[in-house]
């Protein structure tokens, strides 16, 4: 089993941040900072962890950001040249999981020293990120903020163009939402499109992610986007373009599969075969389907199911289950079969009664059947 990611936030880091501090600042007290930031670490949660360390900065790094921030900076080890994760704090400085305390100092301590803040970020962010942190500032002043963001939009370093893309996620998860950029996007699309095509997949698959954030308010806004970048798009750019809209191609939007070449089905009205109508849960539904063409020309089919859940009033709920993709030629017929377990999940209650199977062939209902759910 693989190791918590809260582990990292251990003693042994803690006094390695600690040594290193006090290698820049002679009166530092390591000691004092060491028993703060590790007191009763194995009760606390990664970030409150992370946030403990940071407290344990304020408390005991000097009172004028100034001076604390180049103590910081004195720190750090070496910039590496590769992936930044699974790096750690070490004799020659501190990197890794270390960073992310360091950050959050920055982004609630830095307001008053805005340069030197920005300065530490970046710094910080080639080590693990800064993508948390640089949000304290969004927040705060977002024009001065964005126009460092579209300078480091052409920095060098991979870790600072990434930082571009995901610092300004509007949802990015486990951090602050950041509400005016949900409620008009525009400032980050501004920066999405200057790194579109970025030579590393590590940040375009940043800026899809942002996208798909982005498509949640703002589905027609994104497929737009989608078809201008799919216009002279190499395959990378198409990959990028196909994971942004990854949830508006479950939720069929229509506008966004025919950026991709589906167009409404020519077929003849589909029949759902259940080879299962009464499935008892922790077992499988059954049921098939055969797709026939009624075009002379070869059709990009995308194949999706919906589970309609039974809810505990009565009512359904829809689920998508992506399915399957087939070129149609001219008057072929697909026959497709798909067995689906219902079984306990954590995600859901199932109730028993009548459920319903939906088929979608490029986001068009395309029929929907009935199935009754036993309860052992």
């Amino acid at each position: 089993m693989p190791e918590p990611f809260k582990n990292a936030f251990n003693a042994q880091m803690i006094r390695g941040m600690a040594t290193h501090f006090r290698n820049h600042w002679a009166e530092f007290d390591g000691a004092g900072f060491a028993d703060a930031a590790a007191k009763n670490l194995q009760a606390l949660e990664l970030k409150e962890r992370s946030n403990q360390i940071m407290q344990a900065m304020i408390d005991y790094l000097p009172d004028d950001f100034t001076q604390a921030g180049n103590i910081i900076l004195a720190s750090l080890s070496p910039v590496h040249n590769g992936d930044i994760f699974g790096i750690a704090v070490d004799d020659k400085g501190i990197a890794g999981w270390a960073i992310m305390p360091m950050a959050h100092y920055v982004g609630v301590r830095g307001h008053q020293h805005f340069d030197l803040s920005m300065r530490l970020l970046k710094e910080l962010t080639k080590r693990f990120s800064s993508e948390f942190a640089i949000r304290f500032f969004l927040l705060a002043v977002p024009e001065k903020t964005l126009a460092i963001l579209k300078k480091w939009a052409k920095d060098e370093d991979r870790h600072v163009r990434r930082l571009v893309s995901e610092g300004t996620r509007p949802r990015l998860p486990w951090a602050m939402q950041l509400p005016a950029f949900i409620k008009d996007p525009t400032p980050v699309l501004e920066l999405l499109d200057m790194l579109k095509d970025d030579k590393e997949e590590y940040v375009r698959r940043s800026v899809a992610n942002s996208l798909n954030d982005i498509a949640k308010e703002h589905p027609d806004l994104v497929a737009d986007i989608a078809a201008q970048w799919m216009q002279g798009a190499d395959k990378n750019r198409e990959k990028l373009i196909r994971h942004a809209c990854r949830t508006l191609i479950k939720q069929g939007n229509k506008k966004v599969l025919r950026v991709f070449g589906y167009q409404k089905p020519e077929i003849q009205p589909l029949t759902i075969e259940v080879q299962t109508p009464q499935v008892l849960f922790g077992s499988v539904l059954q049921f098939s389907i055969a797709i026939a063409s009624t075009t002379e020309h070869t059709q990009a089919l995308m194949i999706d199911y919906i589970i309609h859940h039974r809810k505990a009033n009565g009512k359904t709920s829809p689920k998508v289950f992506k399915w399957r993709t087939k070129n149609l030629i001219a008057n072929e017929t697909l026959i497709l079969s798909k067995t689906h377990a219902i079984k306990k999940i954590t995600t859901r209650v199932y109730y028993p009664g009548l459920h319903h199977v939906e088929v979608m062939v490029n986001g068009v209902s395309a029929g929907i059947v009935d199935f009754q759910l036993l309860m052992p």
